[in-house]
């Protein structure tokens, strides 16, 4: 999977998920693009110019894909990406249920969730 980013090259983005997903920077290449390795995945993320993130949840700039990452600790899940740099987003779909909605450094949004049992 790919995510369009502002910048590439072990930036915030990249660190982020690494984190995250409990992995590691697997590769930068010289296009600025640095790929992160967790188990059985691999994110990559690729600068564009004039990059944009979304605007979720208004339209003006759609999301174009979105993680539900599986937690079995909701608060505590939420916490942990905050500290790595994640934003809760302002609109909460389902704020005394089961996901929440957070944005990473790059401005994608993402829900962490305990619907999904993790593996």
């Amino acid at each position: 999977m790919s995510l369009d980013c502002a910048e590439g090259s072990e930036g915030p983005l990249a660190r982020f998920w690494a984190a995250m997903l409990g992995g590691e920077v697997g590769f930068t290449g010289s296009t600025g693009a640095v790929g992160v390795r967790a188990e059985g995945l691999w994110i990559v993320a690729f600068p564009v110019p004039g990059y944009v993130a979304p605007t979720w949840p208004h339209a003006g700039v759609p999301k174009q894909i979105h993680l539900d990452l599986a937690v079995v600790d909701l608060e505590a899940a939420v916490a942990e990406a905050v500290r790595l740099g994640a934003v809760p987003a302002a609109v909460q779909p389902d704020p005394a249920g089961r996901w929440r909605v957070l944005f990473d450094p790059a401005g994608h949004p993402f829900c962490l969730t305990t619907l999904a049992p993790p593996e």
